[in-house]
Order: C-alpha cells, then sequence, then structure tokens
C-alpha cells in the first residue's frame, strides 16, 4: 500500500460518483481503527458493530461534503464515533428508564464484555472500567490516540480542533484517567 493516499483519492472520486466497489474497499481499509475506536466509546462489540455500519452508511452518504485534499480516516472516524456516542447516550437513556421503572435487570454500560479480551488494545479489566467511567470527550480523545493510533493532526481532523487543543485535551484526559485506573487496580 505504498502509493495508497493516491490510490485513496481515486476511489473517493470513484465513490462520489456512486461507485459502491470503491466505498466498500475504503470501508475495509478503515473500518478496523473505526471499529476500535467505537467499541472504546460504545463499550460493547455489537454495539460498536452497530456504530461502525451506521456510521459508514452516513459517510458514503456525505461523501460530497468531504473535502478531497483532506486525509479520509480521521474524517469516517469522525463520523463513526459520533454515531457511537450517540449509541452510548442511547444506552444511558435505556438505562436510566429501566431503573426509573423499577426493573430488576442492570444494564452495565461500563462492564467489559467477554469479546473485547480479544482486543490487544484492551488487555486489562482495570483499564476498560477506568475508561467507561471518563467523560465522554476524554474518553473519545483517549481512544482515538490508543486504539486508533491517530497523530495529533489525524486527532484534531477528527475533533473539528486545533492540534494544541488536542495536546491539552489528550494530557487532562489522560491525569484523569490515571486516578480512575488506580482505583480500579486497587479494588481487585
Amino acid at each position: 500500500m505504498d502509493n495508497w493516499p493516491e490510490e485513496e483519492r481515486a476511489l473517493v472520486a470513484r465513490a462520489r460518483h456512486g461507485d459502491t466497489a470503491a466505498f466498500a474497499v475504503l470501508a475495509r481499509h478503515h473500518a478496523p481503527v473505526a471499529l476500535r475506536v467505537a467499541t472504546g466509546i460504545c463499550g460493547s462489540v455489537p454495539d460498536a458493530e452497530d456504530a461502525l455500519q451506521e456510521g459508514l452508511l452516513k459517510a458514503y452518504r456525505a461523501l460530497d461534503g468531504f473535502r478531497a485534499e483532506s486525509p479520509l480516516r480521521p474524517w469516517l472516524v469522525r463520523i463513526v464515533a459520533n454515531e457511537a456516542r450517540n449509541r452510548r447516550r442511547a444506552a444511558g437513556r435505556r438505562r436510566r428508564l429501566v431503573e426509573r421503572v423499577g426493573a430488576q435487570r442492570s444494564v452495565a454500560v461500563t462492564a467489559a464484555p467477554p469479546e473485547l479480551e480479544v482486543l490487544a488494545d484492551l488487555e486489562s479489566r482495570e483499564l476498560w472500567n477506568a475508561l467507561g467511567r471518563l467523560d465522554e470527550r476524554d474518553r473519545t480523545i483517549v481512544c482515538l490516540r490508543y486504539f486508533a493510533g491517530f497523530n495529533e493532526g489525524e486527532m484534531a481532523d477528527a475533533l473539528g480542533c486545533p492540534a494544541g487543543t488536542v495536546k491539552s485535551r489528550l494530557s487532562r484526559a489522560l491525569g484523569r484517567l490515571r486516578p480512575l485506573l488506580d482505583a480500579e487496580v486497587d479494588r481487585d
């Protein structure tokens, strides 16, 4: 994939003209990173997979709004991450509704599902639980950096903010994650 940027631009151009096969190639290339980010945000592999599918559909429909001179990956991951955040919020609303009506069933949004144990980036239940306790903005930036492997420029593109803001947000998010992780480790 030495010539991927040129190939990617050509695929985007073809996809903009309705070539779904071209978009499928783009989606397959970027889906693993987008899924890792969505999983980190949603807290559940099935919800993350749904967010990925819906996000890819939204991206395909919005290709005309994509700036061709920009890299596709941050733009695409931002759409998937937004969908994942929407799903997490909806899950939180459902959980509060269930609690309000007195249902006995508990919905543990922050618990790590067994499927996540296969993800190399999520090596411990303590890390997963600590991530789940971060607020949405902090969790998103940590996921973009460490689950997606985005650099500062890509993170800035995905979040729609300056690179300096990315640095400070990531630093603050990691500062808030450390004590949560320490508390999780002490709990066990």
